[in-house]
């Protein structure tokens, strides 16, 4: 008998954002964009008329009603996104009605430390203090001269975007042995607009190359200050 080998389609991640601030459109917009099915929901209309074609659903509606969200299927979304950040008693009253729905992972806009203590505190998976956020990417982008991007994954690991350093520049993997000297795992390079992540132990690094790497944001930030 012969067997299905028809794979089933993949499910896509379902994100639901709350309040359509800059923050929380930008997040909405590139998730969309990014192929990701996403609700998003606001109790002022003329924002969520704005962004009605640039998501999946667009609902004006009051999200600090947890039977609302109930009714929306929010607890079936993979990711919750609270970008009520200038309402405190909001906020935390969305993120607590996702909590108590099942949202898998939730991730909530603070205005202040204390803010995302409280978040955290009543179930909030991660914490976003954006101007803060934001003020610390500027000033490691602007301190090391290679660094073009870095994504933080913990509070000890991020990922890095960065140029050939000169030092690097005409050497292999194997001479650099990146791994022993800088501690750090590399993940792929691009060259020519084309990303390569299967590098052989002779590729020698140029000057127009990007770089991405895996490591401990403290430890490697410091060394690429000095490469």
């Amino acid at each position: 008998m012969k067997k299905n080998t028809k794979k089933a389609p993949v499910k896509k991640k379902q994100f639901v954002v709350i309040g359509l601030g800059m923050f929380g459109t930008t997040i909405a917009e590139t998730l969309y964009e990014m192929k990701k099915e996403v609700l998003v929901i606001d109790l002022k209309e003329d924002l969520v008329q704005a962004i009605s074609d640039k998501v999946t659903h667009a609902i004006q509606a009051d999200a600090r009603d947890e039977y609302v969200l109930e009714r929306l299927g929010v607890n079936h979304f993979d990711v919750g996104i609270v970008c009520i950040g200038n309402n405190l008693e909001a906020s935390l009253m969305v993120t607590l009605a996702l909590k108590e729905l099942g949202v898998k992972y939730i991730v909530a806009k603070a205005m202040n430390k204390m803010h995302s203590r409280a978040l955290y505190k009543i179930g909030a998976d991660r914490v976003v203090l954006p101007e803060e956020d934001m003020g610390k990417r500027v000033a490691r982008n602007i301190s090391t001269t290679n660094l073009i991007d870095y994504i933080e994954l913990s509070e000890e690991y991020s990922i890095f975007e960065f140029t050939t350093p000169m030092s690097w520049i005409g050497k292999t993997l194997e001479q650099l042995d990146i791994r022993r000297n800088y501690g750090v795992t590399i993940l792929g390079m691009k060259r020519n607009n084309k990303w390569n992540i299967v590098l052989e132990p002779t590729e020698v690094f140029l000057e127009e190359d990007i770089i991405i790497l895996l490591g401990s944001k403290l430890e490697f930030q410091n060394q690429l200050e000095e490469i």
